[in-house]
Order: structure tokens, then sequence, then C-alpha cells
């Protein structure tokens, strides 16, 4: 008989800031978004595809990040309409894309390519700019960045 995985959250946070306070995370280069991403992935730490929004203001600093789908050990479903919602409800300038990939190689498929540039133009009809989609490979650190890559 297999055994079964669980995981308890003993403890949550809240971050607050004051208003009018600008987060002083900077996420201009795709490096820095890389991190981000690797902290969500560590952050959700299970074995299944997840892809998050993270809205910038107009200097590029972290408004606030959303998790998008939470899908199976290979895909997950995304829609424009997920993805830019929030970006418009919180007044979003930019966003960045991130997921994860369970397999721990970050290549991306040919649904991700087709899925950045698929939300690349709906970004440009709403005037949010896709600054960079960052792919993480679970457990080996190794990122793909499609701004770094010239695809985006």
């Amino acid at each position: 008989m297999p055994s079964k995985r669980y995981r308890l959250k003993l403890a949550t946070w809240m971050v607050v800031r004051e208003s009018g306070e600008p987060s002083p995370r900077i996420l201009k280069d795709p490096a820095t978004a890389a991190l981000l991403a690797r902290d969500l992935v560590e952050a959700s730490d299970d074995d299944k595809e997840h892809f998050w929004v993270v809205l910038l203001n107009s200097k590029h600093r972290y408004v606030m990040h959303t998790e998008v789908s939470k899908g199976t050990l290979n895909a997950s479903l995304v829609h424009p309409r997920e993805v830019f919602g929030p970006a418009v409800r919180e007044g979003a300038c930019t966003i960045l894309l991130a997921h994860n990939h369970p397999s721990g190689d970050p290549a991306p498929s040919a649904e991700d390519r087709e899925l950045t540039s698929r939300l690349k133009e709906c970004g440009k009809l709403l005037g949010i700019e896709v600054l960079d989609h960052v792919i993480v490979g679970n457990g080996t650190g190794r990122w793909f960045s499609f701004r770094d890559t010239g695809s985006l």
C-alpha cells in the first residue's frame, strides 16, 4: 500500500505595509524575477504545477501576487481572464508570470511558449506589459526566462 503525503500548515502570516509606502522589492531583470519565482515554488512544496501572476507598478515594484492555477503533475490550465483580472482590479502597470515544472527541468514546452505569446498579446490590448515569464524547475534551483532568451 503506497504511503500518502500530508502537509499540515501550523502558522500563517500577513505582511502589512502602510498605504502609500512602496514595496522595497524591485523586479526589473530576469534574475530578480527568478528569485521571487523560486520563493513561490518553495512555498508551495508539492508535486503539482502552479502558475502565478505577480503584479507590479510602473516602477516595477512588487504590488502583490496571486496563484492563478494549481494543476497536475505536468500541466495547469491558465486563461487570460484569470491572469489579467487581478491586474486590472489592482491597477497594475506590469505583470510577471511564473510557474514551476515539478520534473525539475525548467525548459519551456510548446504549450508554455504558446501561452506566453497569447498572454503578451492580451496584455498589449489591455495596456498591461508582460515583463517576463519565468519557469522554475522544482528542487533544482534552475530557471528559464522568456525575456532573457529574447522570446518575449
